[in-house]
């Protein structure tokens, strides 16, 4: 068993895991960026980003046996013939659940960087005093100020596309010009401002799509292929942005196929030395030494090193002593909305195929509204015109279906919102030691399960869309409600979040483990309540910020 020393080493390539690379090299950091899977490079590593559909198998529909081989994926949208090896094969890194979960993981360079729905917006104070103003679960240790110039930072690099609109539930942050709203949401946007006097709000949404030419990256291509991985860089993510700045300064090194199984615990000086990793392609164990760990593996890998860290000191694992560990887990619920027709505009047409929709902010239980539940929800939708691949059943073939097909087809709008999900200490993850994956690791257990607040939330969640579409004159509204799993929102929070107190929290303001200060932990799993909104930049901000500290702390001598 050899190691090998660094200044620090960051656990997972994702989001926060670029970041968190990013950010410490470029402060002269000898960074070790571990990856669990393979390496797969920017532009030669998208191999299905430029192909037609017809160089697809089976022009991109998924086969009977790519949906018998796939049976958590084929759960939902995400499995897909075109990036299946995008996404984690569940047979090789199975879990048990108690109750119904979808879990969506990206196992390799750029995790799920590389299929995010790039959605990115700020948090406000009302989302950070929520849990202390209602006496759930715990305080946030910090306020919207002490993140703000954080998000200021991680927008400027990003490249964050969006509209000012000087709402206090959304902040405006350092934003490229938005995209467009096409024409009919322009006008269903002028109707909901008149008719709730401008309470509720129909804006584009702000998404890490870039709309110019930004830190030597190209603008969005409007190809809405985002999924595939984009040759172009348009769209923030580890490979596009992070990655390179990273690999720039000369002090990272990437090593993919590496699970980390275990941090190592110096239990007299109370501080991590390292971390022991299995070779996922040759089985052959190692350990790395450092100053620091950042891990940001994603949320729930996250927590399941950490419950396997240090646990012949505290049986749970590093971090545990509070009891939190592994508990509040936390989504998005969605698959909830409205839906309608939408007559005239009959000679206007998109333009491109935008990778982006509209964004109605969050209006429930805000200034003077109250409702029987607790917190809110915002959507995201968006206006189209049905196009050749409509079905016109009634023309069957021919020539009349050919010119038929010529003229695209009538106006719709839907949306779907999006719903804040309380941190229930009971939803919890823990480790199965019963059961194992390929590589003979434990595997996670899941308990989860939406509550009488979510339940009450989705009626408003799809009243509160058709009664919006109705006033704006929307014809043939639909309530839909299609039922959500946990975790199919893919917005996985908690299980080892925030606090000021060691007793009620795993990690303190800075994102330090309370057993570990040199051990950073700034992926979803910090967690300490969910808002409405996507939380991705959120990550972003809070790894920045937790890397500048750590780099401060060890120039003083402190880790």
């Amino acid at each position: 068993m050899s190691e090998q020393n660094y200044d620090a080493i960051v656990v997972g390539s994702g989001i926060s895991g670029g970041w968190a690379a990013k950010e410490l090299t470029e402060k002269g950091l000898k960074v070790l960026l571990l990856e669990r899977g393979r390496n797969l490079e920017h532009i030669t590593g998208y191999t299905n980003a430029l192909a037609a559909p017809w160089e697809l198998p089976n022009r991109g529909i998924n086969s009977r046996q790519l949906i018998k081989d796939h049976p958590v994926l084929a759960r939902d949208y995400v499995l897909a013939q075109a990036n299946v090896d995008y996404w984690a094969d569940e047979k090789e890194c199975p879990y048990k659940e108690e109750k119904p979960f979808d879990w969506y993981r990206g196992y390799h360079v750029g995790g799920r960087s590389l299929m995010w729905g790039r959605q990115s917006y700020r948090w406000s104070d009302f989302d950070f005093e929520a849990n202390v103003r209602e006496g759930i679960a715990t305080d946030w240790p910090i306020r919207y100020q002490d993140i703000a110039p954080w998000y200021d930072h991680a927008e400027s690099f990003a490249g964050i596309s969006g509209s000012k609109e000087g709402l206090p539930q959304l902040p405006d942050g350092q934003f490229l010009p938005p995209m467009e709203l096409n024409c009919v949401e322009q006008e269903v946007a002028g109707r909901i401002k008149a008719h709730y006097a401008d309470r509720r709000r129909l804006i584009i949404g702000r998404v890490a799509n870039l709309t110019a030419p930004h830190n030597g990256r190209v603008n969005c291509q409007y190809r809405d292929k985002c999924w595939l991985g984009c040759p172009f860089g348009a769209y923030f993510s580890t490979q596009s942005a992070t990655l390179p700045a990273a690999v720039q300064t000369g002090n990272l090194t990437l090593r993919p196929f590496s699970i980390v199984t275990k941090l190592l615990y110096d239990k007299d000086a109370q501080k991590a030395t390292g971390v022991e990793v299995l070779d996922a392609e040759t089985n052959q164990t190692r350990e790395f030494k450092a100053k620091i760990v950042f891990l940001c593996a994603s949320t729930f890998n996250s927590t399941w090193i950490l419950m396997n860290s240090a646990t012949e000191i505290w049986p749970g694992g590093l971090g545990s002593s509070s009891g939190e560990l592994g508990h509040n887990a936390m989504d998005h619920h969605f698959r909830c909305g409205a839906a309608g027709d939408v007559e005239g505009f009959e000679d206007k047409y998109v333009y491109g195929r935008r990778a982006n929709g509209f964004y109605i902010p969050r209006f429930r239980n805000l200034f003077a509204d109250h409702r029987d539940y607790r917190r809110g929800f915002g959507y995201q939708g968006g206006a189209s015109r049905q196009g050749w691949d409509r079905n016109v059943a009634e023309l069957g073939i021919g020539a009349g279906f050919k010119e038929a097909l010529t003229e695209p087809g009538p106006w719709s709008i839907g949306m779907t919102a999006f719903g804040e999900i309380l941190p229930y200490h009971e939803n919890r993850i823990y480790l199965d030691k019963t059961a194992k994956d390929k590589w003979g690791l434990p595997i996670l257990g899941f308990d989860c399960e939406i509550k009488d607040n979510e339940r009450k939330m989705r009626v408003d969640m799809m009243n509160d869309a058709a009664e919006m579409l109705e006033t704006s004159g929307v014809k043939n509204v639909r309530t839909t409600d299609s039922g959500y799993t946990f975790g199919q929102g893919i917005h996985e929070m908690g299980t080892a979040r925030m606090g000021a107190d060691p007793k009620t929290s795993v990690l303190n303001r800075n994102n330090q483990v309370w057993e570990a200060k040199n051990v950073f932990v700034t992926d979803g799993s910090c967690m300490v309540s969910a808002a409405c909104v996507n939380p991705s930049l959120t990550y972003m901000a809070l790894t920045a910020r937790a890397a500048a500290f750590a780099v401060d702390e060890l120039k003083k001598g402190n880790l």
